[in-house]
């Protein structure tokens, strides 16, 4: 399969773990081990398992982290909407990010898909 670093997937969600990071700096300083732990550990868990995953050696151990990534995008969504709600992030800020997670899932949910659709062949990420 090649490098993860090669996969269009990886690189989204690498892109998004920074801006989740760059974004968490200005947070409050009560925050600092609460929502804003919270959201770069969530960015961090989705890049990390799409990377695991395409280490595997089989489809379904590659599908196991995949989903595992895609549960990781979903817990991002909801704390990125609690810091909007919050008023810790700007509402365009918020659009931002919340347009690349939600991208981010459904590339993971093609692959997934592609998986399940062609067992024993694993697609190009």
């Amino acid at each position: 399969m090649g490098s993860y670093r090669q996969l269009k997937v990886w690189e989204k969600a690498h892109a998004l773990a920074l801006a989740v990071y760059r974004t968490t700096q200005i947070f409050p300083s009560e925050e600092k081990y609460g929502l804003a732990a919270q959201l770069r550990r969530a960015s961090v868990s989705v890049v990390s398992n799409i990377a695991e995953g395409a280490g595997r050696q089989s489809d379904r151990e590659q599908m196991r982290f995949l989903r595992i990534a895609r549960g990781s995008v979903h817990e991002l969504e909801c704390q990125l909407q609690l810091s909007k709600d919050l008023g810790y992030i700007r509402s365009g800020t918020w659009s931002n990010l919340d347009g690349q997670a939600q991208e981010i899932s459904k590339m993971i949910n093609g692959l997934i898909a592609s998986l399940v659709q062609q067992p024993g062949r694993r697609p190009p990420i």
